[in-house]
């Protein structure tokens, strides 16, 4: 590992002013994944900055009825909190399907949101050829075994996935990313926090590097407390989704489609808002040919790879089963 500096913040300011102006140093929470990349090379931080001491764990309703949660709650308090079981139960069923007991008791929020892909060759410095890694050098996973890879929103320059179970669900909840930097604080729509690989892989998010996570506010959405987190994987635990799906359904007692909310998980650089079904769903009859249809819309543009186009028949499944326990669970 490569030597850093190493210190601790006692508040969110004195985190940020530490490292501004700093590009290669990294904030450190509960550093499940960071010290990982960090032992294997990928990562090579010249500066961390322990922000574990500032009071940013808290988990509580707004006035206006949205739910705040701090960036270094840890996975483990936000799944198992009253308010997130009753009226986020897609959140926090993703929480609880990832990662082990253990880890979730360490992974923060903020760190979630920032993980790293499990893409085989960006986890392996001796490969020469990623794009994330090193931009310019190539992806090996064009033509290489690209079976976890993604079959929306990829360029030639990478076509890596993003693995965090959480972020599917806070795509499809709409939710607001707090940060604070060296300007104050911004919000940034969950829409526009991750990017899609484009020409610039090895930027994951439209965060700033001297930019720190505070928070992340749950929007007041009733109709999302019938909502389920479906995950599709190798082995039943400690494996990330091949896919996975976040949905939710507001009908109306004649089963007419009011609303709906659908997030895809495994299947782009970026937690992947499934506008094209929502759409499609919106209005009509809640049952499986309606569902077959707005999964069919949403997977129209999928590009598969040599090994993992089985990934497209898969994600269109995983909409229908989805979107039919949410229909079975609010009939």
């Amino acid at each position: 590992m490569k030597p850093f500096v190493y210190s601790r913040a006692t508040d969110p300011i004195q985190a940020v002013t530490a490292i501004s102006g700093k590009p290669a140093g990294k904030f450190l929470g509960g550093g499940t994944n960071l010290i990982d990349l960090m032992k294997m090379g990928v990562e090579t931080p010249n500066e961390l900055v322990d922000i574990n001491r500032l009071s940013l764990a808290q988990i509580g309703e707004l006035p206006d009825k949205r739910v705040r949660i701090g960036a270094l709650a840890r996975n483990s308090d936000v799944a198992e909190h009253n308010l997130i079981k009753s009226r986020y139960p897609m959140l926090s069923q993703a929480l609880l399907s990832g990662a082990s007991p253990q880890l979730r008791n360490m992974a923060t929020v903020g760190g979630n949101l920032l993980q790293r892909t499990r893409c085989y060759y960006f986890y392996d410095p001796a490969f020469p050829g990623c794009n994330k890694r090193k931009p310019g050098s190539g992806c090996g996973a064009l033509d290489g075994y690209n079976r976890i890879h993604a079959i929306l929103g990829q360029s030639e320059q990478c076509i890596a996935t993003h693995p965090s179970d959480m972020c599917v669900a806070l795509a499809a909840l709409d939710a607001i990313v707090r940060v604070v930097g060296p300007n104050g604080e911004r919000e940034i729509g969950f829409r526009d926090f991750h990017r899609l690989p484009g020409n610039t892989p090895e930027r994951d998010t439209n965060l700033a590097s001297d930019e720190l996570i505070i928070a992340v506010d749950l929007p007041a959405i009733p109709f999302v407390g019938s909502s389920h987190y479906l995950k599709v994987r190798d082995r039943a635990s400690y494996a990330f989704a091949l896919v996975s799906v976040a949905a939710a359904l507001d009908l109306a007692p004649n089963k007419k489609i009011k609303d709906a909310r659908v997030a895809l998980g495994g299947v782009a650089h970026k937690p992947w808002r499934a506008n094209a079904t929502e759409k499609k769903l919106v209005g009509q009859e809640a049952n499986e040919r309606t569902f077959e249809s707005a999964a069919e819309a949403e997977l129209a543009a999928a590009k598969g790879y040599k090994y993992n186009s089985y990934k497209i028949e898969l994600a269109k499944r995983s909409i229908v089963r989805a979107l039919n326990i949410v229909a079975e669970m609010t009939s």
